[in-house]
């Protein structure tokens, strides 16, 4: 599994989002508790995301159906 550093967020449905740009992994951790690890999500596409006025609007339009992903554990 993944390690990395977990954002905290003030977000409805996210709670914190982190970044591997060694393998463009993105981790989403959600209010409910679920730890999602979404594949191929480059720096550039990160920082989108953490700039976004919306980051979830952004990473539902940008991300979520777009990229592969994994239920992971905790973060």
């Amino acid at each position: 599994m993944i390690q990395m550093e977990m954002k905290p967020v003030k977000r409805s449905q996210i709670k914190s989002i982190g970044h591997d740009p060694t393998t463009n992994t993105l981790a989403v951790e959600f209010n409910s508790g679920g730890v999602y690890h979404y594949a191929g999500v480059d720096s550039a596409a990160y920082n989108n995301l953490v700039a976004a006025d919306s980051i979830g609007k952004h990473f539902h339009a940008h991300i979520r159906s777009k990229h592969e992903h994994t239920k992971q554990g905790k973060p």
